[in-house]
This record gives C-alpha cells, sequence and structure tokens, in this order.
C-alpha cells in the first residue's frame, strides 16, 4: 500500500503535522475502523475517520431516523426520514459523496452477541457511539475478547465523558461502571453536545492507530459544555472485574 498523489493533495495539512507526516497517513488509509451506533456520536465520529483518511470503515447501525434526530444527526436529512431510510444506510451515502476513497461496508442488522465477532471482525478498533449501556457492556465485552481497542464516549444535554480502553492494559468499561447508570428512554441531548464528542473520538482513535499523541489510557475527560467546566479522573483495572480480569 502506498499514498498516491491524489492522497498526498488531500491529506496535505495533516502531513504537516510533526510526528505525523506521510506514514502516519499510511497507517490511517491501511486501518479499519469499526463504528457501532449511527446516530450523534456516530455521524460525527464517522464524517472526521472520512476526512482524515482512515481506509475502510463498518458502519453498524439497525435504527431508522425519526424527525427528533436531527438536530444532532449530520448525516440524515429529511429525506431519509421521509423515506424511512435505514442509518448505516444513510450514512455511508454521505460519506461516499465526502471522499469517493473511503471503502464502507454496513450492517443494517441489530448488533448482538451472536454476530458481532462477524460484523466486527476485520476492525483494527471499535468506536463506541451507542445510547445504552446494556449494548455498552456487549460491546465492551467483545472488545476484550478480541483484544481490540474501544473509544467509548456517552453524552447527556450538554455533558459527555470520554475514555479510551485497550485491552490488558487499561480499565475497561465493567471496571469503570461496575453497574449501569439509569437507562431514561427519551433523555434531552444538545446537538453539540453529540458532535463535539462525536468529533473527539474520531481524534482518539486517529491518534491511537497513528501512535501519536497522548491517549486517554486509564483516564477519563468529562466536560460540562453548559458551565464550560473541563475535568480529567483516573480509571484503574479491577483485579475482579469479570469481564477484563
Amino acid at each position: 500500500m502506498r499514498l498516491t498523489k491524489r492522497d498526498l493533495q488531500r491529506y496535505s495539512r495533516q502531513i504537516l503535522i510533526d510526528g505525523f507526516g506521510k506514514e502516519g497517513q499510511l497507517k490511517l488509509k491501511g486501518s479499519t475502523v469499526g463504528i457501532l451506533g449511527c446516530g450523534g456520536l456516530g455521524t460525527a465520529a464517522s464524517i472526521y475517520l472520512t476526512a482524515a483518511g482512515v481506509g475502510r470503515l463498518i458502519l453498524a447501525d439497525s435504527d431508522k431516523p425519526d424527525i427528533t434526530n436531527l438536530n444532532r444527526q449530520i448525516t440524515h436529512y429529511e429525506y431519509d426520514v421521509e423515506h424511512n431510510r435505514n442509518k448505516a444506510i444513510s450514512t455511508k451515502e454521505k460519506l461516499s459523496e465526502f471522499n469517493s476513497d473511503i471503502k464502507i461496508e454496513n450492517y443494517t442488522k441489530n448488533v448482538n452477541e451472536e454476530n458481532i465477532d462477524r460484523v466486527f471482525e476485520k476492525a483494527d478498533l471499535i468506536v463506541d457511539c451507542l445510547d445504552n449501556f446494556e449494548d455498552r457492556y456487549m460491546l465492551n465485552s467483545y472488545c476484550v475478547r478480541s483484544i481490540k481497542p474501544l473509544v467509548h464516549a456517552a453524552v447527556y444535554g450538554f455533558y459527555g465523558q470520554l475514555t479510551t480502553i485497550v485491552p490488558k492494559k487499561t480499565a475497561c468499561l465493567k471496571c469503570i461502571f461496575p453497574t449501569p447508570p439509569p437507562q431514561i428512554e427519551i433523555f434531552p441531548i444538545m446537538g453539540v453536545t453529540a458532535g463535539l464528542f462525536g468529533i473527539l473520538e474520531a481524534n482518539e482513535a486517529i491518534k491511537y492507530l497513528t501512535g501519536v499523541g497522548k491517549f486517554l489510557f486509564n483516564e477519563m475527560i468529562l466536560i460540562d459544555l453548559s458551565e464550560n467546566e473541563i475535568n480529567k479522573i483516573k480509571t484503574e483495572r479491577n483485579k475482579n472485574c469479570p469481564i477484563c480480569s
């Protein structure tokens, strides 16, 4: 695999970054990123991973957008709502028009314990763009079992959290959250919050895949956008964790 003349032109501004260069761009081109959930987090993350030149994306979502999604799920348009189109298909269509050099696969059925290995088998890293902890725990277990890094984010209102999980090296999601927070069927969310944390997830994925920058290993960033408060807390592995111990 090599960088084409088109690659060198398209990604010229990030290739200029110290420590990134052509080597970093080539690493992105050779990488496959799985995204579970094409909602507020997933649409933002997928756009910036596509913009950065990640070679292959696997988009998984069985849902279809409705009008209440359009304040934050930025690859879905009114047309997609009116025609009851699947979110993974809708997202793939927009991303393919944005960057035709990226290979994009989509999975439109519900991802569960029985099929998750097949869906994300090719992924080098997975981005958690879900909206509930039941599915997050399933994804966390799969990543620990298959030793795949996982970038996690969750959002609520103006608030969000972000961390990067590397099996056998960092706390897993079950270590950090031994019990799930209460599930709210319809929760408040500001579109910019989902957008920001989706972008931050893409940033963590890009850094990990290229080896550039500092990673959120055993650390979690918490941001309250309404108060402009940013905090970073330490996390640690639980030696008795039922998932990763």
